[in-house]
């Protein structure tokens, strides 16, 4: 089992992960914001997770957290994105100095390279941004570094093989996932556990899709147990598993976060009868014809359409999982109010290029149009 002690401190199994910070209006509601940021210390909880392309995540923790509480109260993570608003070496590697700046943090306790995957991993040699990191880490800048992967365990075997000296990894893994091919949650897991090294996970909930999973997972775990959320299902399965060193919660509200605090304060591993719902649940899952998007938004930025890609999905989905046909139509009209429907899509497939979860996307779209638009 890897050592769950950093910094000489027990690392409670809770990150909040600041990618989907609540909102007021176009803006992020600090006040909000703060309140669960205060939450989370009180409760015992240090790992905050955010990064360079998170919009103004890094502004925004910085209001909430670093200019509210010693320096030593909390841990702080952000990455570095080489292929995300980065055209060139210079480019990508003055994030680094942008993101000391915008969080005023100092230093990082935690750093990565960004969402490595088949398609962009060599980005990071041809910009030398290992031996950057590196170099930040020998200033003392870094205390720890590694990086967040989305691809399969051929390829996270040979990055770790060639690139030992990294401190942890960055893994998607939930209960859904775990034996899905395009994801690959299980193999990457087991491949980090050959090389000993500790893993954040990330996704735990599926960008919030396990918050309200179909129908008959639903009815599985309440039979169980009718007090526990679902996203604690989710979030419990993830923390259970050796060597982990932390479950990043992207949460958007304080109702989300006095949840998460009410089962994770006082952490218990699933027992047998929960794991054993956990595999009728992935069982279930297996046959849900529901969009696996995590709402990460990747897709969105180079859209030339300007299709609010997650927010389609999100709304297909309720009509998918949960038959909830209304709703969703409702929900495509909100999402595509200001243009952007799914049959405008002109297949470019840029979107597929940047998706983590290596979606479909432009079937899907076409599938979402049939479905909604007309009705």
């Amino acid at each position: 089992m890897v050592s769950n002690e950093f910094f000489g401190r027990e690392m409670k199994k809770l990150g909040f992960g600041l990618m989907r910070l609540p909102k007021k209006g176009l803006h992020t509601d600090i006040e909000q914001v703060k309140e669960m940021v205060d939450l989370f210390l009180e409760a015992g909880f240090t790992y905050f997770d955010t990064a360079f392309v998170y919009g103004t995540s890094e502004e925004d923790i910085k209001k909430a957290l670093v200019e509210r509480y010693p320096r030593d109260r909390y841990t702080l993570t952000t990455k570095l994105n080489a292929f995300m608003m980065a055209g060139s070496e210079q480019a990508a590697k003055s994030q680094f100095q942008k993101s000391l700046e915008r969080t005023g943090a100092g230093y990082f306790d935690f750093y990565l390279l960004h969402a490595l995957m088949a398609n962009n991993y060599k980005k990071y040699d041809d910009y030398h941004i290992w031996d950057f990191v590196k170099e930040q880490k020998a200033k003392g800048l870094v205390r720890r570094f590694g990086f967040s992967y989305h691809a399969d365990p051929v390829l996270l075997d040979k990055l770790l093989t060639i690139h030992p000296e990294v401190d942890f990894i960055q893994l998607q893994i939930n209960y859904a996932d775990w034996e899905n091919p395009s994801v690959t949650s299980r193999g990457n897991y087991e491949v980090a556990k050959k090389h000993g090294k500790p893993v954040v996970i990330m996704e735990p909930v599926k960008g919030g899709a396990l918050a309200n999973p179909p129908k008959g997972v639903q009815r599985l775990f309440k039979e169980y147990n009718p007090a526990a959320s679902f996203a604690s299902w989710a979030i419990r399965f993830a923390a259970s598993l050796d060597g982990v060193m932390t479950v990043l919660s992207g949460m958007s509200d304080t109702a989300q976060m006095r949840d998460n605090i009410s089962y994770m304060k006082e952490f218990q591993p699933l027992n047998d009868d929960e794991q054993e719902i956990i595999r009728k649940a992935q069982r279930i899952m297996g046959n849900s014809s529901t969009i696996p998007c995590t709402a990460c938004h990747y897709c969105v930025g180079g859209c030339p359409r300007k299709i609010n890609i997650p927010a389609i999905f999100s709304a297909a989905n309720r009509h998918l999982g949960n038959g909830q046909t209304a709703q969703a139509i409702e929900a495509y009209k909100q999402a595509t109010a200001g243009g952007g429907l799914a049959s405008s899509c002109i297949g470019c497939k840029q979107c597929e290029r940047a998706c983590p979860q290596h979606l479909p996307i432009t079937e899907h779209l076409k599938v979402c149009a049939t479905l909604l638009e007309n009705r």
